[in-house]
């Protein structure tokens, strides 16, 4: 990376997308050669506007490769958009023999292989900042052929929009997996992810399931073990638990005991079942977690205070942040308390990215978690 170079970040509000780049512009500054590669995240209420703001900043910043894509909110260094018209950039200085743009992964991630094979072969590893239409069909699974085949550790989240779901990489196009490697001799960086919620009981394991209907847990009814680790008080009421109590998979080899959350899609008292947003099959380990604030707070100050640990006396040029949808304003509260914990733990430095429908870390898609990826 060219270390006489700064990475150079932005963003701006305004009713149209207009009048919100003139700041943006504006606030980059003068560009040199060495900025190559720019991070381009808007908000849905320019969804419709995409392939033009995708021009126009090219044009106007003379720096020719741009990947990004939409999301509820984005998010820059202490500053949070969520819902409302908005537009947050990154620009790094980073020469194009350190990375690669590459699209059309949502079929089969040998096309990325095969354009860019050579490039792959000479790189040490790689840093792959993936976006992603959560429509895709077996997106999870395209996520880790992709990790795979790259031998690439993935950042990055799924599209969220009420309106279009484009992805840009280069080029705009819509219901893709797409995005850039980075090669890491090249690009130093550190990643960490923070949960948004925190287990209530304990890892439990399957003995009896069909497909995301979870009937014995430790050879007990579902429900039943469903009803000790909530408590008694919740028990009772069983509605409460919407939104605030989730299934958590344990990652099998994760030495940082990280968990993918998912939904409880449903409670069958008849069969004393319960119902998650994933597949399960006997022998797989769940647990039972909690969304609540405070939790949400100590994880992310956890996750700053591991990785300015790890990135040591490097200073951090710049990053990227990832968070879910349900993160942000939804659970931290308003005044941009998520990105401001991070300032307050890490400093200030160039940043941008969205609220994510997913988020991605490793090879996995999670869920209610935030991915911070830091440039040293």
């Amino acid at each position: 990376m060219t270390q006489t170079e700064t990475f150079r970040a932005a963003h701006a509000t305004a009713p149209t997308w207009q009048e919100a780049m003139g700041p943006i512009v504006m606030a980059l500054g003068t560009l040199s050669a060495a900025h190559r590669l720019g991070f381009l995240y808007v908000t849905d209420a320019y969804a419709s506007d995409f392939d033009d703001i995708a021009v126009f900043i090219r044009q106007a910043t003379g720096v020719p490769h741009w990947v990004g894509t939409i999301g509820m909110g984005v998010c820059a260094a202490g500053v949070e958009y969520f819902d409302e018209p908005a537009i947050s950039v990154l620009v790094a200085p980073i020469p194009d023999s350190a990375f690669r743009v590459f699209a059309g992964a949502r079929d089969d991630v040998s096309g990325v292989t095969a354009d860019h094979g050579a490039w792959l072969t000479s790189v040490a590893a790689s840093l792959g900042v993936v976006h992603a239409d959560p429509g895709t069909q077996g997106v999870a699974e395209r996520l880790e052929a992709l990790s795979g085949a790259t031998s690439g550790f993935l950042v990055g989240g799924l599209t969220a929009s009420r309106g279009r779901m484009a992805q840009l990489a280069d080029q705009v196009a819509e219901g893709d997996v797409s995005g850039v490697l980075l090669s890491l001799e090249d690009v130093p960086v550190q990643a960490g992810l923070t949960q948004g919620c925190s287990p209530i009981g304990p890892i439990r394991t399957v003995t009896e399931a069909q497909q995301n209907v979870i009937l014995e847990l430790d050879g007990e009814p579902a429900l039943a073990m469903l009803k000790v680790d909530v408590g008694e008080v919740l028990a009772r009421d069983l509605r409460r638990i919407a939104g605030y109590i989730f299934a958590a998979l344990p990652v099998k080899g994760s030495d940082t005991a990280d968990y993918l959350v998912r939904n409880l899609t449903g409670i069958d008292p008849t069969h004393d079942a319960v119902g998650i947003g994933d597949y399960v099959s006997v022998g797989d380990s769940v647990m039972f977690c909690r969304r609540d604030h405070d939790s949400a707070v100590e994880d992310l100050r956890r996750m700053a205070r591991d990785l300015k640990h790890r990135a040591g006396a490097s200073p951090i040029r710049g990053g990227l942040y990832f968070s879910c949808v349900a993160r942000g304003p939804n659970q931290f509260g308003p005044g941009s308390q998520e990105l401001g914990l991070i300032r307050e733990e890490l400093g200030d430095f160039p940043l941008a990215g969205f609220f994510a429908n997913g988020e991605i870390s490793h090879d996995r898609l999670y869920g209610y978690t935030g991915v911070l990826t830091l440039f040293l």
